[in-house]
């Protein structure tokens, strides 16, 4: 089997852990990355409704099918 190379962020990820933080910690640092993914994902969305001109009343009716 192929060992595979670590990327920027699983580096970053494995020296933040290092220091053994404590669970609440953990949890707050969890938080924060998916609220960043999450609101990274909502301006991709809405960039993509805004080149498309998706409407409200597009998403509506894709909701009914």
């Amino acid at each position: 089997m192929q060992s595979q190379k670590l990327n920027d962020l699983q580096l970053e990820l494995l020296n933040l852990y290092s220091f053994e933080p404590k669970e609440e910690d953990l949890l707050a640092i969890k938080n924060l990355l998916a609220q960043y993914f999450s609101n990274k994902h909502q301006k991709n969305i809405q960039l993509a409704i805004d080149e498309k001109g998706i409407t409200e009343a597009d998403l509506d009716n894709w909701i009914d099918e």
